[in-house]
This record gives C-alpha cells, sequence and structure tokens, in this order.
C-alpha cells in the first residue's frame, strides 16, 4: 500500500475512534448508519460504492472520493468500470468536477501500482 493511502486509513482510522469514543448518540448512530448502508442488499456492496463516489465528486469532498474509489478497487471494480462513473460524476457535477476527476485518476494509479507490487510479491 502507497505511503499517501496508508496515512489516509490510518488518520481516517484514528480519528473515527476518537470521535466514536467521545460517545455522542447522534454522531455515533450516523457513523453506524453510514456504514451499514454500503452492506449488500437488494444492491451489491460495489454499485452502493459506486453509488458513493459519485456522490463524493459531485459533492467535492476528497476524502470521500479517496474512500469510495480505494473500496471500489477492493471489491473488483475495473477501470473501465471506474471511468464510467466518473463520467457520470462528471456530466452531474459540471467542469467544477475536473479537479476532484485529477486527483481520483491520479489515485487510481496509485491503487493499480498497488495492486501490481501485490501481485508480484
Amino acid at each position: 500500500m502507497s505511503r499517501s493511502m496508508e496515512e489516509f486509513r490510518r488518520f481516517r482510522e484514528k480519528m473515527n475512534q476518537r470521535i466514536l469514543d467521545q460517545g455522542d448518540l447522534s454522531i455515533n448512530r450516523f457513523f453506524t448508519l453510514d456504514g451499514n448502508v454500503y452492506k449488500p442488499g437488494a444492491v451489491d456492496a460495489v454499485t452502493k460504492e459506486f453509488a458513493g463516489l459519485a456522490a463524493s465528486m459531485v459533492l467535492r469532498c476528497d476524502d470521500c472520493i479517496t474512500y469510495h474509489l480505494s473500496r471500489c478497487k477492493e471489491l473488483g471494480a475495473t477501470d473501465e468500470q471506474l471511468f464510467e462513473i466518473m463520467s457520470v460524476s462528471l456530466i452531474v457535477g459540471g467542469s467544477i468536477v475536473i479537479p476532484h476527476l485529477r486527483r481520483a485518476v491520479a489515485l487510481l494509479d496509485e491503487l493499480n501500482d498497488d495492486l501490481q507490487e501485490d501481485r508480484a510479491v
């Protein structure tokens, strides 16, 4: 795993735990809901992550894009599928999405490099 992804995951996990440890009922319920909504149901997990990725790109949340893009790859999404999802995001969100599209593609390249390194080991 690349250093930037390790840092992202480590920071995310650390801060999520810090937040949850406060015991705020509303925040904890929201985090639980967020985790549960991406579980497979009538819609499979990767399709839900595609929806999360598209929404995150339109909302221009780089942390969310990073999370959903990495989850999509973990669940076996192909680059072709991801580019189709990103193209939908661009159409819905407009040109303001382009900087986030650039960062998403850079991250996709990084994730693909990580996968190739894992396979070589």
